[in-house]
């Protein structure tokens, strides 16, 4: 596969504010099948899997890949519902990933400079879509769970995945249990660091020996969670951008922890 002359000078698309979450435009349907087809592929295989994940068959009236086939596959996607566009790329990329490693790690690395340059609110990984936030909150949370896992604390990975996890669901966040998640991956993390299994995270923040004032702010965004995620009072709401914070700080002190930190 030649590469074009942006990735081998190594310029990428400058990232433009987040403001397409529920809704998949006919841009993003437009530049599907065309990444797909750059990829290597066929449009009948296109089809074969766009009408897996609709639940429809294929036109059997259609035997040329181009232009027919072709014009099938963009009228599928054309047509379905804005989230059935992104269940249709998550399954495109592992159609590819069984066939041609290379191929889908270039339909994801095109797809997600599309997303940026675009501001549409996901990104694909390992062929599913997740939550796609700034880029402040991409660095302090999709590498924590690896970097958790490496430093043995696979329990606050898998709540830290979990939080993700809420934060990306569609076509409604789940904006409590993102945060619920993300302070228990905090609240994990503390417990094994400090090696008491049964206090909470409030009672564990004093013995974390964090600097003045950090631990006066883990305390506060301990409060502030609780309040906000676990007791979400009447006409009290959290909205996409407070959960995002949340979790992301959640993680950046998760990793903190453990990389100062590592069990023996």
């Amino acid at each position: 596969m030649t590469k074009r002359f942006s990735d081998r000078q190594g310029y990428r698309p400058p990232a433009t504010k987040i403001t397409i979450r529920e809704d998949a435009p006919s841009s993003l349907r437009h530049a599907i099948p065309l990444i797909a087809s750059e990829a290597g592929m066929q449009p009948s295989t296109m089809r074969q899997v766009i009408c897996r994940v609709l639940l429809v068959p294929p036109d059997q009236h259609n035997w040329s890949e181009y232009p027919n086939i072709w014009d099938e596959v963009v009228q599928l996607i054309e047509d379905a519902q804005w989230y059935k566009v992104y269940d249709i790329t998550e399954a495109l990329h592992a159609e590819l990933v069984i066939w041609n490693s290379e191929s889908a790690d270039e339909l994801e690395r095109r797809l997600n400079d599309f997303f940026v340059e675009n501001g549409i609110g996901w990104e694909l990984r390992d062929s599913q879509i997740t939550h796609r936030g700034s880029e402040a909150f991409a660095k302090s949370t999709h590498e924590v769970p690896d970097e958790l896992d490496k430093s043995s604390y696979q329990r606050a990975a898998n709540e830290m995945r979990e939080a993700l996890k809420d934060i990306s669901r569609r076509p409604k966040p789940d904006i409590t249990g993102a945060i619920q998640h993300a302070m228990a991956a905090l609240e994990t993390t503390a417990r094994e660091v400090s090696a008491q299994p049964n206090l909470t995270l409030g009672k564990l923040i004093p013995l974390l020996n964090l600097p003045a004032p950090l631990d006066q702010a883990v305390h506060k965004l301990w409060g502030y969670a609780s309040d906000r995620g676990r007791h979400i009072r009447e006409q009290q709401s959290v909205d996409h951008a407070e959960a995002e914070l949340i979790v992301a700080v959640a993680g950046a002190l998760c990793a903190y922890l453990a990389q100062r930190i590592k069990p023996e």
